[in-house]
């Protein structure tokens, strides 16, 4: 249990240490462009200096964030990239996409898009998934217009980016909250399934009217037949989207074994084994290993250059995350945190809509979705430790919401999807930064009608 500190600072100094440290970190990313890592660590030893923390105490305290985040979540983060990874190389992604649109008319293309961006979604980073597509999406627009296609495709990426783990921003909002992963996930899941409908093929008809626009004539990190996997074959279709869906459907069980089990059962038991995140994880990236890897033709040379080159990408994401946990930390062991959730619950705006707003206000500062949930969990974890499992769950989907609200200039997937698409600056405000809103809106109201119901 984190210890309050000592510290001889009143309640308007502690506010003011708050403000301070939350403005300065976005000062340092925005206008300095200072890394997120070092504008995190630097805004909060200067909330401890304020805070009148003594400098060991300081450093003591924001340790223990780093080291206890990064135990939580950075396993988890580097498992779910070395199956990202895996299921580019092997072709196993190119497998997906490839299996879906030839099954699909013109009319159901939209709806099969969202279906690909959120299966490749659910294993992979937002930018690597974002390159995986864009040649399908490139492809797929010589039967329909760019942003009928588009918007769907990108829609069920963003949104397992934002609401379901294995990514990194729900990863680290469930470690800081102490929600249940299980629950998170199957109300991520139950949550995202209509959000994606909305955001993607709904909202692709009026981004297409908005912004009708022909697709450039390029392929990005693929072959003239827009495939992106290096391996000499390709896994089957069934095999992928098991080895895709496994760790899901392992923690699902889990979250339903303990809801409907009784303890002492052996199903029980089992279930909860198989389903801890890590376990759950580190058995598919195993698997992974041969349905994707080998099943493609992959030698071990190969795979073990595979699985290297997944790891560099999410360094700057795991300091990120780390520093957010050191962040937090000095948060709770100043009294600011609980000064802030005394507020919050003492208020009479529901404590998912503040997540929902505190996690906007950091997205439009920052433009990093990643900052806003671990900076946004980090100031709501007093809240979350007063709520059931159900509510702690529905408390970081809230915050994954907000994480992804308006996409602008300040947002480095903005410049990507502007450039791959060959759009202006007004055309990608009106498709991907409305699409974005959408999802984010959509999926609050989603969340707040889940939290009157449960």
């Amino acid at each position: 249990m984190p210890v309050i500190l000592e510290t001889t600072a009143g309640a308007g100094q502690l506010i003011a240490a708050a403000i301070i440290g939350f403005a300065l970190i976005i000062t340092l990313i925005t206008k300095f462009e200072l890394h997120p890592f070092l504008s995190l660590t630097i805004g909060a030893l200067t909330v401890g200096a304020i805070a009148q923390l003594s400098l060991t105490e300081m450093l003591e305290s924001y340790s223990t964030g780093v080291g206890s985040t990064v135990a939580s979540v950075g396993v988890l983060i580097a498992l779910g990239a070395i199956i990202g990874k895996l299921l580019a190389d092997s072709g196993g992604a190119d497998e997906i996409v490839d299996t879906l649109v030839s099954k699909a008319s013109a009319a159901t293309l939209p709806w099969a898009m969202a279906l690909i961006g959120a299966v490749i979604g659910l294993p992979m980073f937002f930018e690597i998934g974002l390159v995986l597509l864009v040649p399908v999406i490139l492809l797929v627009t010589r039967r329909l217009p760019l942003m009928k296609v588009a918007i769907p495709a990108l829609a069920g990426l963003s949104t397992m980016h934002a609401l379901v783990p294995p990514h990194p921003g729900p990863l680290a909002a469930i470690g800081l909250l102490k929600a249940d992963l299980g629950v998170t996930l199957g109300l991520g899941v139950l949550i995202a399934i209509p959000t994606v409908v909305v955001a993607g093929p709904l909202f692709s008809r009026l981004a297409a009217r908005w912004v009708p626009v022909d697709a450039p004539d390029l392929f990005l990190n693929s072959d003239e037949n827009g495939r992106s996997g290096i391996a000499p074959g390709h896994p089957k279709f069934s095999v992928t989207l098991m080895t895709v869906l496994l760790p899901v459907i392992l923690m699902m069980g889990k979250a339903l074994a303990d809801i409907l089990a009784n303890k002492s059962t052996v199903v029980r038991n089992i279930l909860d084994f198989l389903g801890q995140p890590m376990f759950a994880l580190l058995l598919t990236t195993l698997l992974a290993i041969f349905t994707l890897g080998k099943a493609s033709g992959m030698d071990k040379e190969a795979i073990s250059v595979s699985i290297g080159a997944s790891l560099p990408p999410i360094a700057g994401i795991l300091l990120i995350v780390a520093a957010g946990g050191g962040f937090k930390q000095i948060l709770v062991d100043t009294g600011i945190a609980k000064l802030l959730a005394n507020g919050i619950t003492g208020s009479s705006v529901s404590p998912l809509l503040m997540a929902w707003l505190v996690a906007v206000v950091i997205r439009l500062a920052t433009g990093s979705a990643t900052v806003a949930t671990v900076t946004a969990a980090g100031i709501l974890e007093p809240v979350a430790a007063t709520m059931p499992s159900t509510h702690a769950a529905l408390l970081v989907l809230a915050i994954g919401c907000g994480s992804v609200f308006f996409s602008h200039v300040n947002d480095a997937g903005f410049w990507l999807i502007k450039e791959y698409f060959g759009i202006s600056v007004g055309e990608n405000i009106k498709s991907w930064s409305l699409m974005e809103t959408v999802l984010s809106v959509c999926g609050l109201l989603l969340v707040l009608l889940v939290s009157v119901i449960i």
